[in-house]
């Protein structure tokens, strides 16, 4: 099997295992990590096997769905590549992207770096930025039932991994501990570029956000 059946069944793989999931982390959000991986490739000396396999399978098991458990991810797509045939230094490092691609609280030293993770990383960076980054989050904080926003809960800029895991703080909150984060953890230069942009649209979000919460608008 050549790579581009490889990728063709990945695809569907991924859709059928996302098939009805949350609608932040379903095969859409992964269908843009890919294509932006893509895009940020062109400018790498990457291995693009790797970043599209690493990409279509960096969160067909999320771990804050499967109760913390952030090995299941890494065994099912191992589980997959082997049915495919693909060589075990491939797998390897798929597996290796998806256990260390999470932002998880931010504090956390990542304990395997390649290009490929790079910018897969940041094209899920992307992807929690802009527009459809705070749709994404809405969106999440409403399946979790969480408040929009209360001013007498401070975002916690501090959080270790398991308190970011465990946190059920108002959504807005998220943008602080996470989201404005991101621009200056990005790794390639076309990554940086495309998060200033959509940073600068989350600010602007947010100032509107707060004028609107005051009546002021």
């Amino acid at each position: 099997m050549n790579q581009e059946q490889i990728i063709n069944k990945t695809v569907a793989f991924v859709k059928t295992i996302l098939a009805g999931a949350e609608g932040g982390h379903d095969w859409w959000h992964i269908y843009r990590v890919w294509k932006s991986a893509r895009q940020i490739a062109q400018s790498e000396d990457v291995d693009l096997f790797v970043v599209e396999l690493g990409a279509l399978l960096h969160d067909i098991a999320d771990s804050k769905f499967h109760d913390g458990d952030e090995a299941v991810g890494p065994f099912m797509a191992r589980e997959f590549l082997t049915s495919q045939s693909v060589d075990e230094d491939v797998i390897l490092h798929v597996e290796n992207i998806i256990s260390n691609i999470s932002f998880k609280g931010g504090n956390q030293e990542q304990k395997f770096k390649s290009p490929e993770l790079d910018v897969i990383q940041d094209a899920d960076r992307i992807d929690a930025l802009g527009a459809i980054g705070i749709a994404r989050t809405f969106n999440y904080g409403g399946h979790k039932n969480r408040e929009i926003y209360n001013p007498e809960i401070k975002p916690n800029l501090q959080m270790t991994k398991e308190e970011y895991k465990k946190s059920d703080a108002p959504t807005l909150n998220h943008f602080y501990e996470k989201l404005l984060l991101l621009k200056d953890r990005m790794n390639t230069e076309s990554g940086k570029r495309m998060a200033d942009q959509r940073h600068e649209f989350m600010q602007s979000y947010l100032e509107q956000f707060y004028m609107e919460w005051e009546g002021v608008l």
